[in-house]
């Protein structure tokens, strides 16, 4: 018994110094299969921006804003990105949530990216990248460039291309896109609003997709300069009907320019852009009107500012110098044309380099309304009636913060 024992105690020594390195071997396997599972390269970021303030328009004043605009960030791993911006807001004395946009993008190199869902259009630069309310350096959105009088898309569904890569001592930065693109009111809907375009297309009316893309030239290794043209070509009407095959061109041209000016112990930014968009001439019928128009729109805006950051003050160094120069013009031979211009000026003053105080004034002017005033008619256009921006001089004060 004894002899057994110690065979036994013998056999077992053998067998657990046989395994042991087989176990060390499968746990360090095991170990390296769970280290990778590891989210470590897996990060969640939240950012976003709000605003509130009170706003002086000729016919009224009242406190507005109380909105915010959460954007989730979510890096599954090194070539994998989501993104996804919410609007909280009150409106009509309800709580109103919107979603901007959600997409995921795929790095595919260095120098090309693509993404898929609801993103951002690259129609110009102030869609994309100066919209938010506390990069915006006014409390306003330039004429044409809201919701309410919009020249040109700001966000849709489809799949993108972007990227960039150095020219010689510059850069360039382009994208590509394909997207449900706008739709065309044949009045059946809102009547009064016949022949317009509209960029919130969900759902696509149509087999069509429009194609387009932008294209960023910065001639300078400074990158102060940037100049970009984009365009964008679909059919609008819905599917089915006579204006199918309606289509839809749209262009825009943008500049900006920012530098420090040394003797000025100064940035100056500069920002600018052009907007146009054109639907083939077509004739619609709206109960027992019949309206034959081409609807050619166009929208621009000049801004300049100057932020005096680097004198000695640290009181003027957090002051800031807006101006800014808009124009609309919308179909002047539909019902709903409108012209109007537009200047803006505004003292902003940075708590921190992300949180601002804009103290603005801007004046908004119609010469058709003048036309119309001299003639002894209303003075008021389509677009100021549907939600436009208000005629006349306005004071705003808006507390804007990115976070």
């Amino acid at each position: 018994m004894k002899r057994f024992n110690k065979l036994s105690m013998m056999v077992a020594v053998l067998i657990v110094g046989f395994l042991l390195p087989l176990y060390g071997q499968d746990a360090a396997t095991l170990q390296q299969e769970v280290d990778a599972l590891k989210p470590r390269l897996s990060r969640f970021l939240l950012r976003g921006y709000a605003h509130s303030g009170f706003e002086k328009f000729e016919e009224g004043s009242s406190f507005v804003g109380g909105s915010f605009n959460p954007i989730f960030l979510w890096q599954q791993s090194d070539r994998l990105l989501f993104e996804a911006e919410l609007e909280v807001e009150l409106e009509n004395g309800t709580t109103r949530l919107g979603l901007e946009y959600a997409n995921m993008s795929f790095i595919l190199s260095k120098r090309a990216i693509v993404r898929v869902g609801q993103f951002l259009i690259p129609f110009g630069i102030f869609a994309e990248r100066l919209h938010p309310r506390w990069i915006n350096r006014l409390p306003s959105n330039p004429l044409g460039f809201s919701h309410g009088e919009q020249v040109g898309p700001s966000s849709a569904l489809g799949v993108e291309l972007r990227g960039g890569a150095p020219v010689g001592s510059g850069k360039i930065n382009y994208s590509v896109y394909v997207i449900n693109g706008p739709t065309l009111n044949d009045g059946s809907v809102e009547a009064e609003e016949v022949g317009q375009l509209h960029y919130d297309n969900y759902e696509d009316n149509n087999d069509n997709k429009a194609i387009g893309g932008r294209l960023g030239i910065l001639p300078f290794s400074s990158s102060a300069l940037e100049l970009g043209v984009s365009a964008q070509m679909a059919n609008v009407g819905d599917r089915g009907s006579v204006y199918e095959n309606t289509g839809a061109q749209l262009f825009a041209v943008d500049v900006s320019f920012v530098k420090n000016i040394t003797p000025l112990k100064s940035i100056v930014d500069i920002k600018a852009q052009y907007n146009l968009t054109r639907v083939n001439r077509e004739t619609y019928t709206v109960g027992t009107e019949t309206f034959r128009f081409k609807n050619e729109s166009n929208a621009y805006f000049v801004q300049g500012v100057i932020k005096p950051a680097f004198v000695s003050n640290t009181f003027l160094q957090k002051l800031e110098l807006a101006g800014r120069y808009s124009a609309l013009q919308l179909a002047p031979d539909a019902p709903w044309g409108a012209e109007k211009t537009q200047w803006a000026v505004s003292v902003n003053y940075w708590l921190d380099w992300r949180t601002v105080i804009k103290f603005s004034y801007q004046y908004t002017d119609s010469p058709v309304s003048e036309h119309l005033e001299a003639e002894g008619g209303s003075g008021g256009g389509g677009a100021e009636e549907e939600g436009g921006t208000p005629l006349g001089g306005a004071f705003l004060v808006h507390w804007s913060f990115g976070f």
